[in-house]
Parts: C-alpha cells; structure tokens; sequence
C-alpha cells in the first residue's frame, strides 16, 4: 500500500531532522506541517533536509496539534495514498515501529491503529509518574465517550489510518487542538470504524510538553461529556434504537424517580423531626437498586457493541475514490 507520514511541527527544530531520517523505506511520502512554529521548522527542514520524500506545508494561521495533522491529512488523501500514519515531531516516537503500526491496515483487520505504551510494565520505565496517572484518569473517560472499550492508550498520537476510514470523516468538525486524538476516536465510532493498538515503548527525553494540565482539567470534562452524549444520540436513538436503548433510558428514569421520592422523604422527615415509614424507602431504594443494575447491563451491551468488521472491506481505495471527497481549495488555504 501507498504509505504516507504526516508529521505536525511546533517548536520541534532540534528533533525533526532525525525523526525524519529514521523513516524507513516502507513509507514513499512525508508531510512536515509547520503549524506556524516561531522556530521557522519548516523552512528549516527545507533547507537542511535532502529526502525526496519530504514535502512541507505552512499553516498561515496556527492551529494546534489537530489542525496541523487534518492539513497533512487532506494532502496525503489528494495524492492517492492508501494508509496515513500521525507522527509527532519531538522524538518520543520510534520511526522504526511504522511498519506494526500499519500492519493490521495492510492485513484487513483495522481501520485505524493506535500505539498503546501501557502494554508491558518495562516500556513505562521511563514514563513519569504523573503522566502514568494522568494518562490512565484520561483512558478511562475517553472509553466512556468513545465507545472504544478495548482501547487502553487512547491519547496516544502515534497513529495510522486507513484512507477509506479517513475520507469518510468530517475533516472540518474534528477538534483542532489537544482534544484531537480523543476526538478522532468519538469520530471514528460514528463510522464504525475497527480501532487496533499496537504495542509500543513510551519514549521521553528533555522535550516539554506544550500542554497545560490545568487545561487538561478544565476544558477535558466538559468535551467528553459533550462526545459521549451525542455517541449515545447517534448510536442507540437515531441510527438504532435497541436492548441497550431501553436499559440506558430506564435505569436513568429510575434512578431519578428514586433519588427524588428518597430526597422528598428525607426532607419531610428532617422538616417534622419524624422516621419515613419501611414503605416510602423502599419505594425510594427499589428503583435506584433497579436503575444500577439496567445501566450496568446497558455498558455492557455498549462494551459489547465495539466495532469489529472494518470498513475498508467495501471501499476501493483507489485514487479516483478518494480525491474527489476532498475539495483542492481546502487544501490551498491550509
């Protein structure tokens, strides 16, 4: 398949040139996306770069981590390639573990592969810990919105992509900045794309990190809940209504009915100093025990609902599919 590497670059001059030249032959295009970086990258990388394979874009505007890797995307659809794999531009991801990242695209079984550096206890060595406890808080919720259970290292950015997958996502939607990744998968749910991790090392060195975590903790929350209200919407109200339909909607009407009639009647007995009679609390446990256990079953038919066929076993990859979807002046203005 026709391989192409996208890479995004802010304030990476001191690690682009080598992450480059560790870029194995499996790949025949690299994109370099200088997301207006005020280290000049990509003019740098054109002056001192002599691969032929190295192509590089200027965003006029900056547009973050997601902004940059769509400009990349747009362009590796418009000249034909079959797979697209992300790669950040600071050196904590090993070129050398591109060709198992597309592996299971190249074999049918995945639309989009993700590393996963929580595989082994020795690859997070050199993670620090708060990133360890971080990334794990942030797994889990992107699991909830994402719908992507299986998915253990879901903030990782060293992924690849099939071009079927790819051009049937809304490009313009997609958030722009460090919720990308999270995003991309909430996406990706709503194509019933097959998502695959891969086994990588985590990978740090003196390279700070652009990200804030009072951000993180400020603006995350509230994008998940966001997503996941409207993967519910989209997956189990408009596109299907089923088993877990009916488990999720009910549990959430239950536990509602028994926290409101179990508050009234601690409030009515609080206001006249009185006891609630056995009657009017269970009428107040009942359905709260009743609603658990239906939105327990409901994340369990979800978990069970994770995409398993992948889409690019009904999409020709060929050249003429794909650019048409991707208008050229898009592209022009990146």
């Amino acid at each position: 398949m026709n391989v192409a590497v996208v890479i995004p670059t802010y304030k990476v001059r001191s690690h682009i040139l080598s992450v480059v030249e560790r870029i194995g032959s499996a790949v025949s295009k690299i994109y370099i996306v200088d997301d207006k970086c005020p280290e000049g990258s990509g003019q740098f990388v054109l002056e001192r770069c002599r691969d032929s394979r190295v192509e590089v874009i200027f965003n006029q505007v900056n547009q973050g981590v997601g902004g940059a890797t769509i400009a990349g995307y747009r362009r590796a659809l418009l000249d034909g390639a079959d797979i697209v794999v992300k790669l950040d531009g600071d050196g904590q991801m090993d070129p050398a573990a591109i060709p198992s990242l597309i592996r299971p695209i190249e074999r049918g079984v995945a639309d989009y592969t993700k590393g996963n550096r929580f595989y082994s206890f020795e690859n997070l060595e050199g993670m620090p810990v708060l990133r360890k406890i971080g990334n794990t808080g942030l797994s889990f919720i992107t699991k909830v919105s994402s719908g992507y259970w299986d998915v253990m290292d879901p903030t990782n950015g060293y992924t690849a992509i099939h071009a079927g997958a790819l051009s049937l996502l809304p490009l313009s939607k997609i958030e722009k900045r460090y919720f990308f990744e999270s995003d991309m998968l909430f996406r990706l749910n709503t194509i019933r794309a097959v998502v695959r991790e891969v086994p990588m090392k985590a990978i740090y060195g003196e390279e700070k990190s652009n990200l804030s975590i009072l951000k993180v903790l400020r603006d995350f929350p509230v994008k998940h809940l966001s997503r996941f209200i409207k993967r519910v919407g989209y997956n189990y109200v408009l596109r299907d209504f089923n088993v877990c339909t009916i488990e999720l909607f009910s549990g959430l009407a239950l536990l509602l009915f028994g926290f409101s009639i179990g508050s009234y009647t601690w409030y009515h007995s609080w206001q006249n100093q009185v006891g609630a009679p056995t009657g009017t609390i269970m009428l107040a446990v009942l359905p709260i025990i009743v609603g658990v256990q239906l939105l327990l079953a409901a994340v369990s038919s979800d978990v069970a609902n994770v995409p398993k066929e992948p889409l690019q076993d009904s999409f020709d990859s060929s050249r003429a599919a794909v650019a048409p979807r991707i208008p050229a002046q898009k592209v022009a203005n990146s």
